[in-house]
């Protein structure tokens, strides 16, 4: 079962963490088909948000078509995220595991880590985009 953890300094609204807590865990596989989401009762008790919150973003995954809300029963996961190599044993988990480790050992803190990141996959996205056929060459920085 998931966790969820809510960081009320964020800026970002309680129900869209749970929404993208909860999709992170279906990419990683720690989520899979036939899951029981913890009830909003369960979510209110342990992260002190209002159970209307936890609605909102339940109902927003079964929107996505990632879960179903069973009347009586709870909430269960209808669809898997996971990929090849997201896969708890996958060698490719294991590299990005051991990086995260030399980074925080390095003293980089959480934002740090997630700006490298976002930066790696972007100029990778802007790489692979400038190279697609039909697309102009990149114009030379200035």
């Amino acid at each position: 079962m998931i966790d969820y953890r809510i960081d009320r300094g964020s800026g970002v609204p309680a129900y869209v963490q749970i929404v993208e807590q909860t999709e992170r865990a279906l990419r990683m596989g720690f989520l899979k088909v036939g899951d029981k989401l913890p009830t909003a009762k369960e979510v209110v008790a342990a992260t002190a948000i209002n159970p209307n919150t936890v609605l909102r973003a339940y109902r927003d995954l079964e929107q996505a078509g990632l879960v179903e809300l069973r009347r009586g029963l709870g909430t269960f996961v209808t669809r898997s995220l996971a990929r090849p190599g997201a896969e708890d044993d996958s060698p490719l988990r294991r590299e990005v595991t051991d990086w995260v480790t030399r980074a925080r050992a390095e003293g980089l803190e959480r934002a740090d880590v997630l700006a490298m990141v976002t930066a790696a996959l972007d100029a990778h996205d802007d790489e692979h985009d400038s190279h697609a056929p039909g697309r102009p060459p990149p114009e030379p920085a200035r």
